[in-house]
């Protein structure tokens, strides 16, 4: 007979909307076994929580004021590459879940998914896990047999990645390097070899294809 353990998962959830933060906390509630035990609306806010409260578990939006989830994310790789992250987003799993998961995220769901897939969820990372939607395995088992060619931004890692989205949004060099906390020929040469990789030539290019690919987020 299995000993039932009184130890609940401690959850922080991250979102810039009220009502779907209630709605998270509603969901995450009517469990015994998952607790919330902080809320923040941007990005610079989670990461205090998370550095403060230790949790099990962080379940957060893409698409945030002051520092966005890709951002967080990428920090949380650098500084607590053990922490379980659910990326939460109204983007289709294909557009965004490949990168993230690739970036260090342990699930990837969009805010349509049913309440029971998100407890799902929370419970496997939390164990150690990955999840990923009954779909993205598919795609996933599709993709790895298929020649198909992916598309060129796949082939960016993360900070090339982040670089592209910041070039697209209109930012100068000296911004991004700012922003980043690197130096201008750090990002002129990430730039450079994501020109290569693209294979194009200018700003002008990557924005439009950013925008086509719907990569601003």
């Amino acid at each position: 007979m299995k000993r039932k353990s009184s130890h609940k998962t401690k959850i922080v959830i991250a979102d810039d909307h009220a009502v779907v933060r209630k709605g998270l906390v509603q969901i995450i509630s009517e469990t015994s076994d998952l607790e919330v035990i902080a809320e923040a609306d941007n990005g610079n806010v989670l990461l205090e929580k998370i550095r403060s409260l230790h949790p099990d578990v962080v379940l957060m939006d893409i698409n945030m004021p002051e520092k966005s989830g890709w951002d967080v994310m990428l920090q949380l790789k650098s500084e607590l590459p053990k922490l379980p992250v659910i990326v939460l987003s109204i983007s289709p799993e294909k557009d965004f879940a490949v990168k993230f998961l690739k970036a260090g995220a342990s699930g990837y769901l969009t805010k349509t998914s049913a309440p029971e897939q998100l407890v799902d969820a929370i419970r496997k990372v939390a164990g150690g896990g990955k999840f990923v939607s009954p779909t993205l395995a598919e795609k996933l088992a599709f993709d790895l047999t298929e020649d198909s060619e992916a598309p060129p931004h796949e082939s960016l890692s993360a900070r090339e990645f982040q670089v592209l989205g910041l070039i697209a949004s209109g930012k100068t060099v000296s911004e991004i390097a700012d922003e980043l906390g690197v130096s201008v020929p750090t990002v002129s040469t990430f730039r450079a070899r994501i020109l290569e990789k693209m294979r194009m030539k200018t700003n002008a290019q990557l924005t439009h294809y950013a925008i086509k690919n719907d990569l601003l987020h």
